[in-house]
């Protein structure tokens, strides 16, 4: 079990944006999964390494107990 402050803390690093902070400890001290969910495009021309910045933060996610949703899907 991860200590709420370890959560927010990896949450919150190298992130550019996130919801408010009480908005997400509120959530965090329910004790309950959140689900994160991406997309991605099979059908854009690549998938490159900027890309990896968004895994590792679903990876980092995972490891605090939360539920990851890879979507895969060309929007229609």
């Amino acid at each position: 079990m991860t200590t709420l402050q370890h959560a927010l803390d990896t949450i919150g690093r190298g992130a550019d944006e996130l919801i408010k902070q009480e908005e997400l400890e509120a959530r965090l001290r329910l004790g309950r999964p959140l689900r994160i969910k991406a997309g991605f495009d099979p059908t854009a021309p690549d998938l490159h390494l900027g890309h990896t910045v968004l895994l590792n933060k679903m990876r980092q996610f995972q490891e605090l107990g939360h539920q990851v949703i890879f979507l895969i899907g060309d929007f229609t």
